[in-house]
C-alpha cells in the first residue's frame, strides 16, 4: 500500500523550510558582518588610545580621555620608554614577557584563562612603546545581545508566517474539501455534473472535467442496466409463467398415466421453480443498493415474530428432511425494513435446511441487550474449510462437491440487505460441524 501524505502539510512544510533557510542564512550573514564591524571599531579604538599615549606632549586632558576610553571599553594599556614604565592602566597586570617589542601589529594572546586582543605600537623618535589589550569577550557581549534580539524577532516572524501560511493554505483547500463533499453525496439517484463554486481553481478543472465525464458514463450504464433488468424480468417471467401453466395442464392431463411420466413432470416443475427463484434473486440483487439506505422505509421490527413467520413458511421443507429446530429466542426489537429482513432470515434458514444432514438439527439463537441484537443460525451439516467460508457471500459461489440444488445467490442477497441496514454478518465454522452465521443489529 502506497504511503499517504498530506498535501496541505507538505505545502506548509515547504513554505516554512524555505523561510527558515533564508532566515538562517540572513542571520549568519548578519553575524558575520557584525563581527567584522565590531572587530574593526574596537581595533580603531585601541589604535586611537595607542596614538594618544605615544604623543610626546601628553596633557592631563588627553590622559583623562585615555582613562575614559579604557574604562568604557575595558581596555588595559602600558606605555614604556627605554624599558621603563611611564604610565599604565590601573588594572594592568601582565608580566614583562608579555610585552611585545616587534613592529606595530595586532595579535591574540592567552592570559588568565581568557583570550585577549593585543595591539603593540611604538614611537621610534622617542623610543617609546605601548601595548593595548582588551578581553575578546567584551567585544562580543554587546553583539550577543543584538544577536539574541535579532533571533527573537526572527522566531516571532517565523511563528507569524506559520499562522498566516497555515490559515491561508487551509482556506485555499476549502475548495478541495467542498469538492470531496460533493463527490461523496453522489449516488445512483444523483449523477449530475459537479459544479465548482467560486472562485474556480484552474488546476482542478481537468480533474472535474474527467469526473463529470465518468459520472455521465456511470449514469448511462445505470440506465442501461435498469432497462436490461426490466426487460429481462419481463422477457423471462413470461415464458416461465407459460411453462408453469403448461405443466399444470400436463399434470392434470396425465395424472392417471404411468408414474414415470408423473415423476418427470415433477422434476420439470422443480427445475422451473428453481429457475423462477434464480430470476427473482437476480432481480432483487440488482435492485439492492447499500448506498441508498435512507430511501428504504424503516420501521420497528419484532424479531421473534419475524423468525416464527419464516419458520412457519419453511416448515414443509424442513419436515421433508426431518429437521429439528432448537430455539433460544429473547425478546428483541430493531429498526429495519421488515420485508428485507424477512428475506434475509428466510434465505439463511433455507440455506441451513438445504445443507443440514437428513434428520439433522438447526440451532437458532437470538440474544439482545441495550446496544445490539445478535441472531445466530447454525446447522450440523458438512464441515466447511476456511477457504470456502471466506468465499461465502460471493455471487453464484457454491462449494465444490455440493449436491444440494441452489443458485449461489441467497447469501449474496443477505450480505446486501445487511449492508443496507448498516449491520454486520459473519460466517464461521459451527461447533456442530456445519456453518455458523451471525447477524449483529444495532438497537439504536
Amino acid at each position: 500500500m502506497a504511503k499517504t501524505i498530506s498535501l496541505q502539510r507538505k505545502l506548509l512544510q515547504t513554505s516554512m523550510l524555505g523561510s527558515v533557510v533564508a532566515g538562517v542564512i540572513a542571520l549568519i550573514l548578519l553575524v558575520g558582518i557584525s563581527i567584522y564591524q565590531t572587530m574593526s571599531v574596537q581595533d580603531e579604538i585601541m589604535d586611537e588610545i595607542s596614538d594618544m599615549l605615544l604623543i610626546s606632549d601628553l596633557t592631563a586632558n588627553s590622559g583623562q580621555q585615555v582613562d575614559e576610553l579604557s574604562s568604557e571599553f575595558d581596555i588595559e594599556y602600558q606605555l614604556r620608554m627605554n624599558q621603563h614604565v611611564l604610565t599604565q592602566s590601573t588594572q594592568y597586570s601582565f608580566p614583562q614577557d608579555q610585552f611585545i617589542t616587534q613592529k606595530d601589529e595586532y595579535s591574540y594572546i592567552w592570559y588568565k584563562k581568557r583570550i585577549w586582543r593585543s595591539y603593540h605600537a611604538k614611537n621610534e623618535d622617542h623610543n617609546m612603546q605601548v601595548q593595548v589589550l582588551q578581553p575578546l569577550h567584551v567585544r562580543f557581549e554587546e553583539m550577543l545581545q543584538s544577536f539574541l534580539g535579532y533571533t527573537a524577532v526572527l522566531l516571532f516572524l517565523w511563528c507569524l508566517q506559520w499562522l498566516i501560511t497555515h490559515f491561508s493554505i487551509k482556506r485555499q483547500f476549502q475548495t478541495l474539501h467542498q469538492l470531496s463533499r460533493e463527490i461523496s453525496e453522489k449516488n445512483a439517484e444523483d449523477l449530475s455534473p459537479i459544479q465548482q463554486k467560486e472562485p474556480e481553481l484552474e488546476e482542478l478543472q481537468p480533474m472535474i472535467k474527467q469526473l463529470n465525464q465518468l459520472l455521465a458514463r456511470l449514469e448511462d450504464a445505470l440506465i442501461r442496466e435498469q432497462r436490461f433488468t426490466a426487460d429481462a424480468s419481463h422477457e423471462l417471467r413470461s415464458p416461465l409463467s407459460a411453462i408453469q401453466m403448461r405443466l399444470q395442464v400436463l399434470k392434470r392431463k396425465y395424472s392417471d398415466v404411468a408414474p414415470e411420466i408423473k415423476q418427470d413432470l415433477i422434476q420439470i416443475q422443480q427445475d422451473v421453480d428453481r429457475g423462477t427463484r434464480i430470476l427473482e434473486n437476480l432481480i432483487m440483487l440488482a435492485r439492492l443498493d447499500p448506498t441508498q439506505s435512507t430511501q428504504v422505509v424503516m420501521t420497528k421490527v419484532y424479531l421473534p415474530q419475524l423468525i416464527d413467520e419464516v419458520m412457519s413458511a419453511l416448515a414443509p421443507f424442513a419436515e421433508q428432511k426431518k429437521i429439528q429446530f432448537h430455539l433460544e429466542i429473547m425478546p428483541s426489537e430493531i429498526r429495519a425494513n421488515q420485508e428485507l429482513i424477512y428475506i434475509c432470515i428466510r434465505n439463511l434458514l433455507d440455506n441451513a435446511i438445504r445443507y443440514a444432514e437428513f434428520g439433522g438439527n438447526i440451532y437458532v439463537h437470538l440474544n439482545s441487550d441495550q446496544q445490539n441484537s445478535i441472531l445466530t443460525i447454525e446447522d450440523d451439516g458438512k464441515k466447511l474449510t476456511e477457504q470456502v467460508i471466506n468465499r461465502l457471500g460471493e455471487r453464484f459461489y457454491r462449494a465444490l462437491g455440493t449436491k444440494t440444488q441452489g443458485s449461489g445467490l441467497g447469501l449474496s442477497i443477505c450480505k446486501k440487505i445487511i449492508e443496507l441496514h448498516h449491520a454486520s454478518i459473519q460466517f464461521s465454522p459451527s461447533e456442530y460441524h456445519g456453518l455458523k452465521v451471525q447477524l449483529n443489529f444495532s438497537n439504536d
